[in-house]
């Protein structure tokens, strides 16, 4: 019987690893067809990877990385929420939710003042009711269109 007890945490091993990569093939090469070699990139080893266990089974992830770090520097005041996945079968749990809730946590444990993200224009009213505003222009990424979004978190 299912219990729907969520747990969001912090990958902690190359089990953990495995079940984000799986995860993220399922949704986003499979799912939304991106390229294999778009998917994974060199902010993977340096970012903090967020796993979703339902009833404790492996459901979503999300990733935040260290823009300033990311981009060859010591590090920033704003991190990069990205590569938030989710599986079918934990959609409408609220998953999607808690994580973006957890970086924003881990965001202000860094000392991060801003959140933020390049969202799927599908998934802006997600983001919206999380507190994110739009900037920018629409831009594609893997052929899917997106937008710049932020969240202050002081």
């Amino acid at each position: 019987m299912s219990t729907n007890e969520l747990v969001i945490r912090l990958a902690e091993d190359a089990r953990d690893l495995a079940a984000v990569f799986v995860i993220r093939g399922a949704v986003f090469v499979a799912e939304q067809e991106v390229p294999i070699e778009e998917e994974w990139d060199d902010r993977d080893p340096v970012a903090d990877q967020f796993l979703a266990l339902l009833d404790g089974v492996p459901v979503g992830t999300v990733r935040l990385v260290d823009q300033g770090a990311a981009d060859g520097g010591t590090g920033g005041v704003s991190g990069l929420l990205g590569r938030l996945a989710v599986l079918p079968e934990g959609r409408g749990s609220g998953t999607g939710a808690a994580l973006v809730r957890a970086v924003e946590e881990r965001a202000r444990e860094r000392g991060f003042s801003s959140v933020e993200l390049h969202a799927q224009t599908h998934a802006l009213g997600f983001y919206e009711r999380l507190g994110y505003t739009a900037h920018g222009e629409e831009f594609l990424d893997a052929g899917i269109p997106h937008l710049h979004m932020v969240r202050r978190l002081d």
